[in-house]
């Protein structure tokens, strides 16, 4: 699942809220043998008691071994851990690693089926914010252990791999993982902070001219990259910009995230009056081959830094 359809429905969503797709509540199965779920040999302390992004306090009497994710970020960071194989359920849009695929689907990333979900038995069930207001209270009415975890940017990216990997009793891993990732995004902005200039950006969602704004997680992927967003004055994480406002702030890089939905540069050329752009005339339109990378907010997320940084300092990263 490509994020443009998450990133535009999300827009959606801060107005019409999250779907829930459920019969009348019904209590959780009291036992569910695990199927070909190894035992988990946890070197994290359980006990564990942990205030969650909704700040709700949650507490785990030992590691989970029955996992269901209800996001794609969870989910690639639950794999990049270690402990793709507790995990029982996971949403239609989980795609990496290929493994995630065939795990039982539990519905879409904002439509949840929670009689799926509890059917599943799972000790503990993966959130994010998007979830915390209806879905969260729903699972937890029906017994279920849940934990909503939504970083904010790129630096909680990896700062918060320290709860998952307490939470899944892989501390260890996490903090080598946090230390590798830590270390190639330190990499990337030493680099770029020796640019005289920053390139003016604009990061295309979609043919409607969706953009991301301040507070928003691209937008603090783009700064970090190097890059000056054209829509920093934007109203909310993401918004909207007309034709004229693009051309006339005259972008010099245009990153397409919606190649995968058909836009092209050659597509983008042929808009009446882009060809006055700056980005343009030099040809400086780059297609983003997997928006995930740049949207995304898992593991996977310095990979998108990267691209992002070499595409509009192509010197700095030869």
């Amino acid at each position: 699942m490509n994020n443009r359809k998450i990133l535009v429905g999300l827009i959606v969503l801060m107005i019409v809220g999250t779907t829930i797709s459920a019969c009348a509540p019904t209590p959780a199965p009291s036992a569910v043998k695990p199927t070909s779920v190894p035992a988990t040999a946890a070197t994290a302390a359980f006990p564990l008691t942990l205030t969650d992004d909704a700040n709700r306090s949650v507490t785990l009497k030992a590691a989970p071994q029955r996992i269901v994710s209800l996001a794609p970020s969870n989910t690639e960071t639950i794999y990049a851990l270690g402990k793709g194989a507790f995990v029982v359920g996971v949403t239609e849009y989980c795609d990496y690693p290929a493994e995630a695929k065939a795990k039982p689907k539990i519905g879409g990333f904002t439509q949840i089926d929670l009689e799926k979900v509890i059917g599943l038995a799972p000790d503990l069930v993966l959130a994010t914010d998007i979830h915390a207001k209806s879905i969260v209270p729903e699972l937890q009415n029906r017994g279920l252990i849940v934990f909503v975890i939504e970083p904010k940017n790129v630096d909680e990216v990896i700062s918060k791999l320290s709860v998952f990997g307490k939470l899944l009793g892989a501390p260890d891993e996490a903090n080598r993982l946090s230390a590798q990732l830590k270390s190639r995004m330190d990499s990337v902005t030493s680099k770029v902070a020796a640019a005289k200039t920053k390139p003016r950006v604009f990061y295309e969602i979609d043919k409607t001219l969706f953009t991301p704004g301040p507070g928003s997680f691209v937008d603090d992927l783009l700064t970090k990259a190097g890059a000056a967003n054209i829509a920093s004055d934007a109203k909310g994480g993401y918004g909207q910009l007309s034709t004229e406002i693009i051309i006339a702030r005259d972008p010099e890089v245009i990153l397409l995230g919606d190649m995968l939905f058909g836009e092209t540069p050659e597509t983008l050329k042929a808009r009446p009056g882009w060809g006055n752009i700056t980005a343009v005339k030099t040809n400086r339109i780059i297609p983003v081959p997997d928006e995930n990378l740049v949207a995304r907010p898992g593991p996977r997320i310095i990979d998108g830094l990267e691209m992002v940084a070499r595409a509009l300092y192509p010197d700095l990263f030869k």
